[in-house]
């Protein structure tokens, strides 16, 4: 009876033993399959994100590498372009110079007026390359302030035209009288004569005319001869040329150069004074002081900016005051201003003292006088004294 009982009962308990076992067979069994399902759902997914992020990644670089390589060919280009540019400007600049020098050739056969040697060069494309032409304004009764400075620190003859093989050209600059043949034109013909330093322009001479004269001294000058710069000077200073060169080849590769000791004075408005501006009213309220400029003893500018002159001359406003007009003149234009102290000493002993210390002045005359005082009679004092000696010029490499 006992046997058969646990019999019956193992029998109950394998069966139930049975079905807990199939039962966790199914629950582990679909636990384990769904995880597979879910991984195999996601993996490729996130694949498919990695190459995309990768390709993207690629396409990106590659973008980029491009750009680099567009951007330099952009920046060769531009700056081919600026120098084609460049290259351009000198060639229009001097071919307006060649068509001025014509022009002028064209006039005188014209007028039937005897062309100089100096205008047959320019015409004939036969120019020298020259470092400056040092322009010295002078006027009719100045005869004597010009014997003074041919004494002194201009040099005469052969050595005027070693000079010129230097680089340095010097002429005193003068135009005509009013009356055609009159004595005072008849005076400077015998004086050019004897000493061949002058440059005549086609101008009738007067105080009042002198920013006239200012502008077709330039104009002349630029269509004469190819220098690098153009200097103006009054013929009551005293010029150390070598120094003066020296001053102006540090320069001489910058374009737009206007140099001088600049200043602003007052606009004089009291009619019968010295200096008085008719057009002051142009200036602004009553006490008002002018633009920056050179002083009038003496100044350069570049070629670039006397071409200017010369190309533009019939629509160029003058005022009384001729270095008060050149600064107007270049308002506008992208012009450097460069204000040398040396181009304004004091005479003696402000310039003996700043020669003895080695700082040699390029022009040295008295404020007081806009020159110097009594320039015939002490000009020979101030270039003793002042001057930097023959051998200084001569040694000069510009």
């Amino acid at each position: 009876m006992n046997g058969k009982s646990k019999s019956v009962v193992s029998t109950k308990w394998t069966l139930m033993l049975c079905i807990l076992s199939f039962c966790a067979g199914l629950f582990f069994t679909n636990r384990f399959w769904s995880l597979p399902e879910a991984q195999d759902t996601i993996s490729p997914t996130r694949t498919e994100d990695d190459k995309a992020k990768l390709a993207g990644g690629c396409h990106s670089k590659s973008l980029q590498i491009n750009k680099n390589r567009d951007l330099k060919e952009m920046l060769g280009n531009a700056s081919k372009m600026n120098y084609a540019i460049h290259t351009l400007d000198k060639t229009i600049l001097s071919l307006e110079i060649e068509l001025a020098a014509a022009r002028a050739k064209r006039e005188s056969i014209l007028d039937e007026v005897p062309l100089s040697d100096d205008l047959k060069a320019a015409a004939t494309g036969g120019k020298h390359k020259y470092l400056m032409v040092v322009g010295i304004n002078t006027a009719f009764n100045s005869r004597k302030r010009r014997d003074s400075i041919r004494a002194t620190w201009m040099p005469q003859g052969d050595k005027r035209k070693k000079l010129e093989e230097k680089g340095i050209i010097i002429r005193f600059v003068i135009g005509h009288s009013a009356t055609s043949g009159g004595i005072l034109n008849k005076a400077i013909e015998a004086e050019e004569r004897k000493h061949e330093d002058f440059l005549r322009l086609d101008h009738n001479e007067g105080y009042l005319e002198l920013s006239g004269k200012t502008k077709s001294y330039f104009a002349t000058a630029v269509n004469l001869w190819d220098a690098e710069f153009y200097v103006k000077v009054d013929d009551d200073i005293h010029v150390n040329i070598a120094t003066l060169g020296t001053t102006l080849a540090r320069h001489r590769s910058k374009p737009g150069v206007y140099i001088g000791c600049m200043k602003s004075g007052p606009v004089i408005v009291q009619k019968g004074v010295r200096y008085h501006e008719p057009e002051y009213w142009k200036f602004g309220t009553y006490g008002n002081k002018y633009f920056r400029h050179a002083t009038g003893q003496l100044y350069a500018i570049s070629r670039d900016l006397a071409t200017y002159i010369s190309i533009n001359q019939h629509v160029l406003h003058k005022y009384a005051n001729e270095d008060v007009s050149l600064g107007a003149w270049f308002i506008g234009l992208n012009v450097e201003h460069i204000d040398d102290r040396k181009l304004c000493c004091g005479t003696p002993p402000d310039c003996e003292w700043k020669a003895q210390a080695g700082n040699i002045c390029v022009a040295s005359f008295d404020w007081s006088c806009s020159g110097i005082c009594r320039s015939v009679e002490r000009m020979k004092e101030v270039h003793h004294r002042c001057g930097e000696g023959e051998n200084v010029l001569w040694n000069s490499g510009f």
